[in-house]
């Protein structure tokens, strides 16, 4: 069955009373039932839900993510995946801080091959269920090296039995694939498969998922193909259509009805999304009430677009409304900027939900970080932040060294970084990498003459690696850092020609760039 859920329609519910009928009408054992979720909540949820209904311990039964479920049986068949009995998980930031040292020990150049761009190559192919055997190289010589790169943390992983993410589902694949009785053995136990979320399945899961049905173990797909979002991580929404395709006589049921949303706000959601090429179809509906109409300001532009939208939450809040009661809600990260800086210029108090407020944001702190310490040399706490960020080779016992060195004498960390390079105090690569950040943030500072401050950020963010550095990352927060580093500029842009706040006398230049360093503090 392939029901095909609209948002609003009561999703897991369908899930939860699918599963009590397989039970209670059709007379399935609970330990005959294998749901996969996409999150932890989702599957604890699902529980309690079925314990609520059911009025019995679901404790047991097979309810869990793809990773849990792919852990749980690698560690019931540990010897049979070809696993330690004590495999240890490790998480991204685990895997990158291999990835780094494997760069490291082979005197792999990490500016050509940036660390996180390898890991997500190596994520990458195991989202596509590829060994390094399997990529196809084709002559190309950087394919080629990071090939050679997964080759070697892969071996890496084995001999210290070390299993990132990727690896638990496709180790759990092969497991199965490699071991026919076994296959056979979980193929006969369950007796039937749900799976929820399906639109955000990627090549991986869908094959792992045929596997262990073995094309005949009868399942329940639920999802939404227009609500996949996450192609960028390899999800694949065509995994829906090919689930009529491939599971022969298939039922496909439409979930239409929203029990969400008013009937004025369908209506415009749905006429919009009809546009979409390649949907299998649905028309949501309510028999709830027509609702407020929908309201549409457009703006000249976004400083205009952020007037309004104060302008209006304060009619609101002189109408009765309590603030707490009015949410703004913008696409990317980066819009909160001028949304904030018009909120504060209008005392009015506002909370960031699922993240920081602008000039708070890891990669601003960065980027101020290194303009505050062009302005001023003998800023420790900024010349601390950016040190080794991006990546340069200062590691921490270097950063210790000079931070000592810098206490006992009494003296700012510039200072004490280029005495410990001239009395060879500091040696060799950790000379070399200390002397290299202190040559940029000096290039930096006379690359800035006669540079606009917008011009002077923007040279900063690209100069200092930072913009690559993100853009390195992979899926939506790399991109979200880079917009906000972009939008800083416009801000900067903004802020010499008063847009915003008034402008310094200066207008330009280091003078406005110290004076947006110090408005701009957290």
């Amino acid at each position: 069955m392939l029901v095909l859920a609209g948002a609003g329609s009561g999703k897991t519910r369908v899930l939860v009373h699918r599963i009590a009928w397989l039970m209670q009408a059709e007379g399935l054992s609970p330990y005959a039932l294998l749901a996969v979720t996409f999150t932890n909540k989702a599957a604890k949820e699902m529980r309690t839900r079925l314990e609520a209904l059911l009025s019995i311990s679901m404790r047991h039964v097979w309810v869990g993510t793809f990773h849990s479920i792919a852990h749980r049986l690698l560690r019931t068949h540990w010897q049979d995946a070809r696993l330690p009995q004590h495999f240890q998980i490790i998480d991204s930031d685990d895997q990158l801080r291999l990835v780094k040292r494997l760069l490291k020990d082979y005197s792999i150049d990490d500016e050509r091959y940036p660390p996180r761009q390898v890991q997500h190559f190596i994520s990458g192919c195991k989202e596509e269920g590829l060994r390094p055997h399997q990529v196809n190289v084709d002559g190309d010589a950087y394919m080629g090296q990071m090939v050679e790169l997964y080759e070697r943390y892969q071996l890496t992983c084995e001999r210290g039995g070390l299993v990132d993410f990727g690896e638990l589902l496709l180790r759990s694949l092969e497991l199965l694939r490699d071991n026919p009785a076994l296959l056979n053995h979980y193929q006969e136990r369950f007796g039937h498969v749900l799976v929820d979320e399906f639109q955000d399945t990627n090549t991986l899961q869908y094959a792992w998922l045929k596997l262990l049905t073995g094309m005949k173990t009868p399942m329940t797909a639920v999802g939404d193909d227009d609500q996949s979002i996450y192609g960028w991580r390899g999800a694949k929404v065509e995994n829906i259509s090919r689930f009529e395709q491939e599971f022969p006589q298939t039922h496909t049921v439409r979930l239409e009805q929203n029990y969400r949303s008013t009937s004025a706000i369908l209506e415009a959601a749905n006429t919009l999304i009809s546009h979409n090429s390649e949907r299998m179809g649905k028309n949501l509906w309510t028999d709830g009430i027509e609702g407020e109409p929908i309201s549409i300001y457009a703006g000249f532009n976004d400083l205009e677009e952020a007037r309004y939208i104060v302008d209006t939450i304060k009619e609101k809040v002189d109408e009765g409304f309590n603030r707490r009661d009015i949410a703004i809600l913008y696409r990317s990260n980066a819009q909160s900027r001028l949304l904030e800086e018009t909120l504060i210029r209008q005392g009015m108090p506002y909370r960031i939900y699922g993240g920081h407020r602008f000039y708070e944001r890891l990669e601003i702190k960065n980027a101020l970080a290194y303009l505050r310490l062009m302005l001023n040399r003998d800023d420790d706490a900024s010349l601390e932040r950016v040190i080794n960020v991006p990546t340069r080779g200062i590691g921490t016992r270097t950063v210790e060294i000079v931070r000592l060195r810098a206490r006992e004498q009494g003296i700012p960390l510039w200072q004490a970084l280029h005495d410990a390079i001239n009395d060879g105090t500091l040696k060799g690569r950790a000379a070399n990498a200390v002397q290299t950040f202190a040559n940029l943030i000096e290039q930096l500072d006379n690359d800035a003459s006669g540079m606009a401050l917008h011009e002077i950020i923007d040279h900063v963010t690209v100069h200092t690696g930072l913009i690559e550095h993100h853009k390195s990352e992979r899926g939506e927060k790399g991109q979200a850092r880079v917009e906000n580093l972009e939008e800083l500029v416009t801000a900067a842009r903004a802020f010499t020609q008063g847009d915003v706040f008034e402008a310094p006398e200066a207008g330009e230049g280091m003078a406005a760039l110290e004076a947006f360093s110090l408005r701009s503090r957290p």
